[in-house]
């Protein structure tokens, strides 16, 4: 840059330097014409200093005492650059302006660099001064109150001296995890590293009391003095407003609001007696560009989206320096994106509350992620419960449809609702992802609640009469509408027992509040309203009708179903259940299937608990076996009464909670990225099979521990069997073989009329190449369990042992694929009714036979593939290629483990012989 230019540039950043300062309150002078009585802040221009010092661009006065320097520096200049040249300032003071000048260590307690477009500041009060961002100079009050504040206590000027020394935390109604986030906040404000940490906690751990924990700690002890804490909706601020008021401190137990008072931000003038201000980050930024927010609820402020990065306008009223700390409780989505402006005209700490970070998370906050606690380990904790995931799927849904031309059909008006009929005059076709946003299909809307309607009291929640509390999520207010009409025909229900919740609704907060507490309100439908944040404890379903992209949003819409809640208060609302041990997300729109989405812990629903302990003791579990018997101890834990806990915790000889929890800490990612660092191939995989080894020792090492878990289990459990039908077989020596023989006879009427319709029938009928799959057993089961019929395995057994009495084997266990037996009897292919099970185990001893015969000898490694391959025909009706690559055979090697142990040719040939001798 040429001389000419350098001048220009500096006469440029000296004009923005003056109207910031006077902005701040500062009477900008030149030195002729100083008057240090004009203002409590005068800045004075280009004074000479001591020599060999040079000339300071401008000396700050507050009080008339000279308290700090400002270098000023043409735009572009990189200010950390000139930091000798404005502390040269700060120890050059002339005699007769060192008399009246406020010092520490000899020099100027406040250095500020400034380009006019970039501001640092240096405080030399702080325990570790060190330049800092700051969007605007502070105002000449706040460097007053710094001032005093040291000379009142010199070691303790500043809030980050008095962090130093904060007292230790009182741990009595806090959790662990909630420890140990507030430790690590005031150990990353202790140590000055970093002005921004990150607390890491999952959705229902408490986010929200931790927070306020924290602020008490820090107003009361760590010398802050106003907190301003973000939350992402109007609505949250209310709940957040409420658990500050409910607060009780440690101690004397007052209430915190006894101590501080607390607002939601309606105006800059709520600043001067608050010590914690609530707001949407909306808000704050309308307020700084000076529009009113106003007294009430404002959802035109608090929904406002940016097209474009926001920047924050200096605002005297509320200045860069009105807060020390500010709390981002999960907040907007895109606030560290296009609200980042807001966030950095503050000069505070910011701390950030989430469930989920993202890659923008963590950059906003330099990585410094001071706790994280997962959900899997707040489900170890009795935090929250764990889920299932349910699955419905429709053809509209997943491939949208097409509606020709010429067909009339109903428009409505987003905007008035009114309906109008059209004639199509072109035809309509559109895709799964454009429903419920360009057109609503009522049939998937209907069909989607109908199947959710009949699996509840079979598969969601088997044995449950009463509608679980259920959340409908929606693509948008119209879509919600539809619903809730649709789910009241559905369910045949009024309308206080399904409401729309949303910001449209009609009075949402009573709505919202019926469906916490009565058990009249069963579903609620909404958009975003109750997407985030908010307590429904009882709540046990969550239905997906629309699509999440966000991993941080979805974890947040989870949380809502997540929240345990004390058995007397769950049964107060849901009449027909005992303890909430777990919630399912019921996903009609593939949500469950984006990447991002964690699997629950219980993974392997078919395992039993003994079987998981066995395989425990066995050191034989899989990582997804591992998951689901954490998932099992954790609810089992839930059901407990405290001396049960207690008993179990003496027979573990320590907590079982512990063991619990290295259950799932062994299959966390991170951990198990931890342990393969610097391994490959199978000495990795070899360190996370320790690794899961180690975990599950506890319990392998204890079988009175094992054995103890089973009792308790079957304690807490009373099984109710409302599906299987009984047949009257004796009464008072009479047997009544009428109502059995009837059944029969409807059996064998139905396979006739149904013969082209059953794969099954026609299998063994035909007596085609192939063999009958498990699929094809599971798919008659299905069909002839639905009504009119109602039909099991074990209804048609105990019939026709009544109708024929000598031909049928009595069966020890049931089986599905009994079913074969009854099949190939009731064809009239086998002379006698056995258990299908019985079956093959006969044919595969005298299969042995037969190779003992022809000379053929198998080891113990080859009569272990061959058993457990006969094991397999009998529960599934016969054996491919894919069940070798599970367990049991998983364990010796799958497939290629088969082919080690009886040869590749010999192996491949057993196989398929096994196959055809057992099934025929």
């Amino acid at each position: 840059m040429s001389a000419q230019g350098h001048v220009a540039a500096e006469a440029r950043a000296r004009a923005l330097i003056d109207a910031q300062l006077r902005a701040a309150g500062w009477d900008v002078q030149d030195r002729s014409d100083t008057n240090l009585f004009a203002a409590q802040g005068v800045a004075v221009r280009e004074v000479p200093m001591a020599a060999g010092h040079g000339r300071a661009d401008y000396l700050l006065y507050v009080d008339r005492r000279v308290v700090g320097v400002l270098e000023a520096k043409p735009e572009g200049t990189t200010l950390s650059g000139v930091e000798w040249q404005s502390a040269m300032y700060a120890t050059g003071l002339p005699t007769d302006v060192r008399l009246k000048a406020v010092t520490t260590d000899g020099r100027l307690p406040f250095v500020l660099e400034s380009s006019g477009t970039e501001t640092h500041l240096t405080n030399g009060y702080d325990p570790t001064p060190r330049s800092r961002l700051v969007s605007h100079p502070p105002q000449p009050a706040t460097l007053a109150r710094v001032v005093r504040d040291a000379e009142a206590d010199p070691d303790r000027a500043t809030w980050r001296a008095k962090v130093r020394h904060l007292p230790p935390l009182s741990v009595e109604g806090l959790r662990p995890a909630q420890v140990t986030a507030i430790e690590g906040v005031e150990r990353s404000l202790a140590r000055q590293q970093h002005d921004r940490s990150l607390v890491q906690m999952a959705t229902g751990a408490g986010k929200t009391f931790t927070a306020i924990t924290q602020v008490y700690r820090l107003l009361q002890h760590g010398g802050m003095r106003r907190v301003l804490f973000l939350v992402d909706r109007n609505n949250l601020a209310d709940q957040t407003l409420a658990e500050f008021q409910n607060y009780r401190t440690p101690g004397d137990g007052r209430r915190f609001t006894e101590i501080y008072n607390v607002d939601k931000l309606t105006s800059a003038g709520a600043l001067g007696s608050s010590s914690v201000i609530i707001s949407t980050i909306q808000r704050v930024h309308a307020v700084l560009r000076g529009r009113e927010a106003g007294t009430e609820d404002d959802p035109g402020v608090d929904d406002y989206v940016p097209d474009r990065p926001v920047e924050a306008p200096y605002n005297a009223a509320v200045p860069p320096e009105a807060f020390d700390l500010v709390i981002v409780d999960e907040a907007h989505r895109s606030i560290y994106g296009v609200w980042r402006g807001v966030l950095e005209y503050f000069d505070a700490h910011v701390l950030g509350l989430t469930a989920t970070p993202g890659k923008q998370t963590f950059g906003f906050f330099r990585q410094n992620l001071v706790s994280e606690y997962t959900y899997p380990q707040s489900v170890v904790d009795g935090v929250n419960v764990d889920f299932d995931v349910y699955r419905i799927r429709t053809q509209i849904s997943e491939q949208g449809s097409v509606i020709d031309a010429g067909t009339v059909v109903p428009t409505v008006d987003r905007r008035t609702r009114q309906r109008k009929y059209v004639e199509l005059d072109e035809e309509l076709a559109y895709t799964g992802p454009q429903l419920d946003r360009a057109v609503t299909s009522t049939d998937q809307i209907r069909t989607v609640l109908e199947t959710f309607r009949d699996r509840l009291p079979t598969e969601i929640f088997p044995g449950r009469s009463v509608v679980p509390k259920t959340l409908v999520f929606c693509k948008d207010d119209a879509h919600a509408e539809e619903v809730v009409t649709t789910a009241r025909q559905v369910f045949g229900m009024g309308n206080d027992a399904v409401r729309k919740i949303t910001y449209n609704a009609q009075d949402p907060k009573r709505a919202l509040n019926d469906f916490r507490q009565t058990a009249a309100m069963r579903i609620a439908v909404t958009v975003d309203m109750i997407a985030t944040g908010t307590d429904v404890r009882p709540l046990e379903c969550l239905l997906f009708l629309r699509d999440v992209r966000s991993a941080q949003y979805f974890e947040q819409m989870k949380g809502r179903g997540a929240r345990t809640i004390a058995p007397a208060e769950y049964q107060a609302v849901t009449p027909d259940a005992r303890e909430k041990t777990r919630f399912v997300l019921v996903d009609a729109v593939g949500v469950t299937e984006h990447a991002f989405v964690e699997p629950p812990l219980n993974r392997e629903k078919g395992a039993s608990l003994q079987k998981l302990l066995d395989r425990a003791a066995n050191l034989t579990l899989t990582e997804d076996e591992t998951a689901t018997l954490a998932s099992r101890l954790s609810a089992l834990e839930l059901q407990l009464s405290p001396a049960e806990r207690t008993e179990l915790d003496e027979v573990a000889g320590g907590s079982l909670r512990d063991v619990v929890r290295g259950l799932v800490d062994a299959v966390d990612p991170d951990v198990q990225a931890g342990v393969r660092a610097g391994l490959e191939g199978d000495a990795a995989d070899q360190a996370v099979t320790e690794l899961l080894e180690r975990a599950t020792e506890p319990l392998a090492a204890n079988p009175p521990l094992r054995q103890r878990i089973l009792e308790l289990r079957r304690a807490k459990d009373r099984v109710v069997d409302e599906v299987s039908e009984d047949v009257l077989l004796d009464a008072g020596g009479v047997v009544d073989t009428d109502r059995a023989r009837s059944v029969v006879e409807s059996w064998t009427a139905y396979l006739r009329e149904h013969r082209d319709e059953i794969t099954a029938l026609q299998v063994l009928e035909e007596a085609r190449d192939r063999h009958l799959s498990f699929a094809d057993v599971e798919e008659l089961a299905n069909r002839i369990r639905r009504p009119p019929h109602r039909w099991t395995p074990d209804l048609l057994w105990r019939a026709y042992e009544v109708v024929e009495v000598g031909r049928v084997r009595h069966r020890d266990k049931s089986r599905l694929t009994d079913l074969v037996s009854l099949l190939r009897f009731t064809l009239g292919q086998d002379d006698e009714l056995v258990p299908y099970a019985d079956r093959v185990a006969e044919r595969y001893a005298a299969w042995l036979r037969q190779q003992e015969q022809a000379g053929a000898a198998f080891t113990d490694d080859e009569r272990w593939w061959l058993d457990r391959m006969a094991d397999v025909i009998a529960a599934s009706a016969g054996i491919g290629p894919d069940d070798l690559e599970t367990a049991p055979f998983t364990e010796r090697g799958g497939q290629d483990g088969l082919l080690r142990a009886l040869g590749s040719d010999r192996g491949v040939e057993l196989f398929h012989e096994l196959n055809r001798e057992l099934t025929a």
